[in-house]
């Protein structure tokens, strides 16, 4: 968790409820909370004209979302949806800045998770220039793998559906399914009812 829920309760941060499908904010509205996920998984996405989605993540517990927009003026540029019944922490963006003043180490965490979170930005964008699945889900791997501090084989169990992973490298749900079948052949993950590990 980027910072302590009993802080943000202190603060006078409440928590609510959400059900899948359900938008905890929209694209073109303004940001008026900090929201920190107790549970659930949350997807960040647009919607095109042509009716297709872009998928920028799929954060979850202790993840906070849309936090960049509480320091400028502008509208959210993308959705954030609840993909499983989730409960998100809210508080109040005046509250939520007087929070940071009064500690700068929860604004310094706050930058890290941002500067995190960029960077993963900047991978997912980089496999849609990618034509080969197994190199762009590998790619994608490695980087989770890294960031949730793990190493050796098999060690790190994919938070993420193949749908989920399907969305985030451009890629079909059942192309998805073939390369992790192949990649599970080639000794590169192990699949335990129907947890990928890697």
């Amino acid at each position: 968790m980027i910072i302590s829920e009993d802080i943000l309760f202190s603060y006078g941060a409440k928590a609510e409820k959400y059900q899948p499908d359900e938008f905890i904010f929209q694209e073109g509205t303004s940001s008026k909370f900090y929201f920190q996920i107790i549970y659930g998984t949350v997807k960040l996405n647009n919607f095109l004209e042509n009716g297709k989605e872009f998928v920028y993540g799929f954060p979850f517990d202790g993840h906070c979302i849309g936090e960049s927009y509480l320091f400028t003026n502008h509208s959210y540029a993308i959705n954030a949806m609840a993909v499983t019944e989730c409960e998100i922490i809210r508080l109040e963006k005046n509250a939520f800045l007087k929070l940071l003043s009064a500690d700068p180490e929860f604004h310094f965490r706050i930058n890290q998770y941002t500067a995190d979170r960029l960077h993963f930005r900047y991978i997912i964008s980089s496999l849609l220039s990618i034509r080969d699945p197994a190199v762009k889900l590998k790619m994608l791997l490695d980087y989770l793998k890294s960031y949730f501090d793990y190493d050796t084989l098999y060690s790190f169990e994919v938070p993420y559906t193949r749908n989920q992973l399907a969305a985030l490298t451009g890629l079909r749900v059942e192309t998805v399914i073939r390369t992790l079948k192949k990649m599970e052949k080639q000794k590169l993950v192990k699949i335990n009812n129907a947890k990928i590990q890697y």
